[in-house]
């Protein structure tokens, strides 16, 4: 092998390895994404649930009148 086979091939195998690297950080971005989203969605229902609660309690207290 020449000086030029050898680095065509070092050159080739840091290409594969930037897109492996690269194609990790997208899925970890994905991941966060996700993770994110799930703790935004977590965040709603318990405010709904909170604001049910209220409305709830202040029927309650409605009838009690």
């Amino acid at each position: 092998m020449g000086l030029f086979d050898k680095a065509k091939d070092a050159a080739d195998a840091t290409g594969e390895k930037v897109a492996e690297e690269a194609k990790e950080m997208k899925e970890r971005i994905a991941d966060q994404l996700d993770a994110m989203k799930a703790d935004a969605d977590v965040a709603h229902a318990e405010a709904e649930r909170d604001a049910t609660h209220a409305k709830n309690e202040y029927k309650e207290k409605l009838r009690e009148d």
